[in-house]
């Protein structure tokens, strides 16, 4: 599915954007800007990289550079007069926006890997959103001044959280391990370049060079999700590549995607995607062009 590059424009007494969104914007785009979206009103359907799902009031998200998104409001927010009645607040920033130096002092290590881990995109939950939450809609009220050091405590909270979800497959951001090193980063590559064929455990246990406890916890750990499921993401997610594509058979893509029939694909497929391969690819061939 083709995206769409935008050009963001921030104030020229400004170095990073904070805005209040107040208008439908449909188009699937992508920008080098980093941005974390709160959704105060509103629902519908939100594409991510390789993702569908629905989102709703209350849903915050954190996207990476040059990932591509898009927020699709049902159409109640959308009125007969062209007005939208949805909302949401928005903040934006260029990794370098403070100088290149910042995020590479070792006092920035944590926040340095969660960038590297948005480029999947990231939602949050638990008390890590609310006291997010509660600074995003605090700095509506700020000056210049105090929303670029309220910035500093939001990336405090991004730098130390754990309370956080991949949007995207891990196949859609296949660099994202290369941040990584040790026997796990060998392991990750193993099974990038091999996710297709029947991967045995006791291969990538010797790539480890661990004992089955240590791998199992070692990798839950690390990637925030067992081994089993980081594989069946793995190759759905590369499915929802091959499904962007309207003239590819969805029976050829079950194979290709590493599943040994198409049962067992579309089983595995609808637990992770909340509908068959069918209905996604009709929902990537839906229109996204902006509201008049």
């Amino acid at each position: 599915m083709e995206t769409t590059e935008i050009r963001l424009f921030k104030e020229s007494n400004q170095s990073f954007i904070y805005h209040v969104e107040e208008r439908a914007f449909s188009i699937y785009h992508h920008h080098p800007e980093y941005e974390l979206v709160y959704i105060k009103k509103g629902s519908g359907v939100r594409i991510v990289g390789d993702n569908i799902s629905e989102f709703k009031k209350g849903d915050l998200v954190f996207l990476g550079s040059y990932l591509p998104h898009v927020w699709r409001c049902d159409t109640v927010y959308n009125k007969a007069d062209g007005t939208f009645t949805g909302k949401g607040y928005v903040i934006q920033f260029l990794e370098g926006f403070i100088g290149r130096q910042f995020f590479d002092l070792p006092e920035n290590r944590g926040l340095k890997a969660f960038f590297s881990h948005a480029s999947r995109g990231c939602r949050f939950f638990g008390k890590t959103k609310k006291n997010l939450v509660d600074i995003i809609l605090a700095m509506q009220h700020m000056n210049p001044t105090q929303r670029f050091y309220s910035l500093f405590s939001i990336f405090e909270i991004l730098a130390t959280t754990e309370e956080y979800e991949f949007i995207c497959s891990p196949v859609f951001r296949e660099t994202d391990h290369m941040s990584e090193s040790g026997p796990m980063r060998d392991v990750v590559e193993f099974i990038l370049k091999n996710f297709k064929e029947d991967i045995k455990l006791r291969d990538v246990l010797e790539i480890a060079n661990m004992s089955n406890t240590q791998f199992f916890l070692a990798f839950k750990k690390m990637y925030r999700m067992p081994f089993k499921s980081y594989l069946l993401k793995l190759r759905i997610g590369y499915a929802c590549r091959l499904l962007a594509e309207p003239n590819s058979n969805i029976s050829q893509i079950a194979y290709e995607s590493g599943f040994e029939n198409l049962s067992n694909f579309n089983r595995h497929f609808k637990a992770i995607k909340g509908c068959t391969p069918t209905v996604y690819r009709k929902k990537l061939e839906k229109p996204m062009v902006s509201k008049p």
